[in-house]
């Protein structure tokens, strides 16, 4: 008989089947799951059946987790993720992987930031593993350098953060993962050169660079269909990327010094030429001011398929020309999401010092038109006072509508940009934007509260429906409850 939270006398939850538990524990860290055992004779050894552990070592007596995987009793492990020190603890740390690997986990996670410990070596079991489908190693003291063979069969997904690797050693790993799918490089060093064309079923690639990981400056990859390049301030060339279908770049080139009409032609627009074929193309605000200096010099630009384009940048004026050259060489593009975030981007005194170099007009560089934009500090000073004008975003959108003429749908989210008063006076301006425009696209609006959009709605649609919610309960109340609106979308386009 069921009684409020029971069934004949016993709670409800422990009444479920021991699969549900287990997945149940699987959610949380093995500490916690251990804690179970105390409730009742029901659970005292649910926790240790339990096919995924989580164990976070880094305070843990060495002894004690040899203790918890003695009383481990599931014949297979789906998940098993390591969180520990290096020091004095390397015995264990290789103990505690050979486990997991002689329990045939499918995701094997390893995390260790001691740096303390140098040029942490796995041992060679770690190399040879059958099972392990999802592999993510994040340690910036393991260097990996396989002694043996890479026999990793069964890998689909792997992950790298913080490791050490030379060209030899990425190649033995590739060359034993026959079935790798998903690749992540994040701040990893040593390695310059990525050819990946032997790794016929690998889609996915995803690098981080940095000043202290520069990563490859040479990528081969004629199987990959999705492509992430971000923080790299090394050129780096795309030597075969001809399956490409996504892409996302957020990249610098060295030091502008150093930069010439001839190295943008050759390394920024040859990267653009390199994904003639991608359909969904996502831009940083560094890459565009590159683009922007590119177009500045008259560096041609090549016609990409684009259908989705993303640009993820301040509105500053230094991305105008490189953003309205783009648009006018993707004649096919059909979405257009305008994302804008607070980002590193390059000075305008160094962008102006670079055209005062190459005997470029600043004020015909930057025309009448754009002069309305600010500058970068100018931006940021703007966004610390958490204000910028309603017109200044308008003004924008116009200014991307006017440069393309395929255009059905411009998606604008606007982050730490406007103030609940800025964002009604928006929706006012920006039921005029498709009239302007000879009615290319018909307006309409979402907003964005917390983690939650709402479905679009016409200007004075949104302005009813937070007038009637009972949340709000009036704009006027929104408001002044909330007098700074954290996040906006704004969409111009029609409705599917």
């Amino acid at each position: 008989m069921i009684t409020g939270d029971s069934i004949d006398g016993m709670d409800f939850i422990s009444s479920l089947p021991d699969e549900i538990l287990h997945h149940i524990l699987s959610s949380v860290p093995t500490k916690s799951a251990i804690r179970t055992s105390l409730l009742s004779k029901r659970w005292r050894y649910v926790w240790s059946e339990t096919p995924s552990l989580s164990i976070d070592c880094r305070r843990a007596d060495p002894n004690s987790i040899d203790k918890t995987l003695s009383f481990f009793s599931a014949p297979k492990i789906t998940s098993f993720h390591l969180h520990t020190t290096l020091l004095n603890r390397i015995d264990s740390v290789n103990g505690c992987i050979e486990f997991a690997i002689s329990h045939n986990a499918e995701k094997l996670s390893l995390e260790s930031r001691d740096y303390r410990v140098r040029n942490y070596k796995f041992p060679d079991f770690f190399y040879t593993n059958s099972s392990v489908k999802q592999l993510f190693v994040d340690s910036g003291s393991v260097h990996l350098i396989p002694r043996c063979t890479v026999s990793w069969t069964s890998l689909k997904n792997l992950s790298l953060s913080n490791c050490t690797l030379s060209d030899e050693s990425f190649l033995k790993i590739l060359s034993g993962s026959p079935l790798l799918e998903s690749l992540e490089l994040l701040y990893c060093a040593e390695y310059m050169c990525l050819d990946l064309s032997q790794s016929q079923h690998l889609r996915r690639l995803e690098i981080d660079r940095s000043d202290w990981f520069m990563g490859p400056t040479k990528i081969v990859a004629p199987h990959l269909h999705c492509l992430r390049l971000r923080h790299s301030r090394l050129p780096c060339s795309l030597v075969d990327v001809s399956s490409l279908t996504e892409a996302d770049l957020n990249i610098y080139f060295g030091d502008l010094k150093t930069v010439t009409a001839g190295f943008l032609q050759h390394n920024v627009v040859k990267m653009l030429q390199m994904l003639q074929n991608v359909e969904k193309l996502t831009i940083g605000g560094t890459f565009l001011q590159m683009l922007s200096l590119a177009a500045l010099c008259g560096v041609p630009f090549p016609t990409l398929k684009v259908k989705t384009l993303t640009l993820e940048t301040m509105i500053i004026r230094s991305v105008i020309p490189g953003i309205t050259k783009l648009l006018r060489y993707t004649p096919g593009l059909r979405k257009l999401t305008i994302h804008t975030v607070k980002c590193s981007s390059i000075s305008e005194l160094h962008l102006n010092d670079y055209l005062r170099k190459h005997s470029l007009n600043q004020r015909q560089c930057w025309r009448s038109k754009d002069s309305v934009f600010p500058g970068s500090l100018e931006t940021i000073s703007m966004l610390a006072s958490k204000h910028a004008e309603s017109n200044l975003v308008a003004l924008f959108m116009e200014r991307l509508l006017k440069s393309t003429k395929s255009l059905e749908t411009m998606v604008v989210l606007l982050v730490d940009y406007l103030d609940a008063l800025g964002f009604e006076e928006l929706l006012a301006m920006a039921t005029t934007l498709s009239h302007n425009n000879d009615d290319k696209c018909d307006s309409f609006f979402r907003i964005k509260v917390g983690d939650q959009w709402m479905w679009p709605f016409r200007p004075r649609g949104i302005l009813k429906f937070l007038s009637r919610n009972s949340w709000f309960c009036s704009w006027n109340t929104f408001a002044g409850k909330h007098n700074y609106i954290r996040d906006i979308g704004c969409t111009v386009g029609k409705f599917s």
